[in-house]
């Protein structure tokens, strides 16, 4: 199996807010950020040891990525509720496509610097490696202009509950729409603690475009989406306006859509 250090990891849910935010409250234009993720596995081998996983991480944290000044921010995510319950997303944000790369040669020098001995440090990767499984897959995202910055302890760990939806792309619907509808109801949320949108760019599904909702705790999952409702209520009080808004806005999505909730790691955390 490819190292972490080898991976185009470290998205989904990370703090994409430094940049972008900053050009918001200037008034400036939009920047998108590119996010690279990594869904990995647990390894299945019954004598792997995992007891000191988070050491061996935080070890390759502290050396190489909090190190990496083009990596923005970067977070590991784990299996809360999804189809697998043996997936690691692994995320990593970077101000260009270009930097990609460019962190990755950064990466294999600190590397190098942090490891000098050779032995040492293949003996470093060989463990590293054995917490996975041999499979893996990548995708690339873009950051989207629809985003609350996270609020409060982020030294706990949270709750990243994720919405991918398949973009209809079919011309149809208003995009504006959706602006409407989190300038005037996801941003009015008492709920979140933040909220994160980016859509595809490279990998496997063209149409994807995921919301990253980020809570303290799982049942202030429900929470929010009662307030939500009533959120949309109190700006769409006739039935009627609010349900032909509601169909307009959808119309930029096929409908199909899929739920993942993760925790964070926040030792993990750039």
């Amino acid at each position: 199996m490819k190292t972490i250090a080898k991976l185009l990891v470290l998205v989904l849910f990370v703090s994409l807010s430094g940049n972008a935010v900053a050009q918001e409250q200037n008034d400036q234009p939009y920047e998108p950020v590119y996010i690279t993720m990594t869904t990995t596995h647990w390894s299945d081998n019954p004598d792997a040891d995992f007891s000191d996983w988070l050491e061996t991480e935080k070890e390759y944290f502290d050396k190489v990525t909090s190190k990496n000044d083009l990596i923005l921010s970067s977070g590991v995510y784990t299996h809360y509720f999804t189809p697998d319950n043996s997936e690691v997303v692994l995320v990593n944000v970077y101000k260009t496509w270009a930097d990609i790369e460019k962190a990755n040669e950064i990466n294999q020098e600190l590397i190098e610097k942090g490891w000098p001995n050779e032995d040492a440090r293949a003996a470093f990767f060989e463990k590293q490696a054995s917490y996975y499984a041999p499979d893996h897959n990548d995708e690339i995202y873009q950051s989207m202009n629809y985003m609350i910055p996270e609020t409060g302890d982020t030294s706990k760990s949270r709750i990243f509950y994720v919405r991918s939806s398949d973009l209809a792309m079919n011309g149809e619907g208003s995009p504006e729409k959706f602006r409407e509808y989190y300038e005037k109801v996801t941003k009015k949320s008492k709920k979140l603690k933040g909220y994160y949108t980016h859509r595809h760019l490279w990998g496997s599904n063209s149409r994807e475009m995921s919301e990253v909702f980020v809570f303290d705790s799982l049942g202030e999952i429900e929470e929010f989406f009662d307030e939500e409702g009533k959120i949309a209520e109190s700006v769409w009080k006739d039935e009627g306006e609010r349900t032909a808004f509601m169909e307009e806005m959808g119309k930029i999505f096929t409908g199909k859509h899929a739920d993942y909730v993760y925790r964070n790691v926040p030792e993990l955390m750039k």
